[in-house]
């Protein structure tokens, strides 16, 4: 799964109508209002502005005044079909006076955020998983070796009975270093499950 590493905008011209594409990277709805926000103060006097956010749980599509399912939900569809997660797309319509009808409608809005994707610089997204372990002293410096060596973030150590490190990496690595502690502090490693308060 890929997401954008910044915005990318095109223009297309339908029918004498302006559609002003744009794509970028989007965490989540509240920063997605905010910008359709924006893009409604910087165009004031565009008839629609259209939007498709695909975040997960908080993903929406919105037609602003467009015929149902002929905005939004097809630009939704062309992220989806991208294989993208984290992306808002919106589309800054000015009617040029010739109605489009619905399958227009829906070829000139997937165009539009088709057109902008060409040239979106794609990033590989990555599931990070969070590994908390305990263990005696003596293995420290070995387990924070071994920890670097496999590129985990530290993100938490505290020093009671034991040592206990909470650290983060890439889910594949995750595995791969549980198992090469296990096998290099010879059983003497205790794997807790994550603190979420870290």
């Amino acid at each position: 799964m890929d997401t954008l590493s910044a915005p990318v905008q095109a223009e297309t011209l339908v029918k004498k109508s302006r559609f002003i594409a744009c794509v970028e990277p989007c965490a989540g709805r509240p920063e997605a209002l905010a910008r359709v926000a924006a893009l409604r103060a910087a165009h004031p006097q565009a008839a629609h502005v259209c939007w498709a956010l695909l975040a997960g749980g908080q993903s929406a599509a919105n037609d602003d005044g467009e015929p149902g399912g002929t905005a939004g939900r097809p630009m939704l569809d062309v992220l989806r079909h991208q294989g993208l997660e984290g992306v808002l797309a919106t589309v800054v319509r000015y009617f040029g006076g010739v109605k489009l009808g619905a399958g227009g409608l829906v070829r000139a809005y997937t165009d539009a955020v088709a057109q902008a994707l060409i040239d979106a610089p794609r990033t590989r997204l990555q599931r990070l998983e969070t590994l908390r372990c305990t263990f005696p002293y003596p293995q420290e410096g070995l387990v924070r070796r071994m920890a670097q060596q496999a590129g985990a973030e530290l993100l938490d150590a505290q020093h009671g009975a034991q040592v206990t490190l909470q650290l983060r990496l890439p889910a594949d690595g995750a595995r791969a270093l549980a198992s090469a502690l296990d096998e290099a502090c010879q059983g003497r490693i205790g794997w807790l499950p994550p603190d979420p308060a870290t």
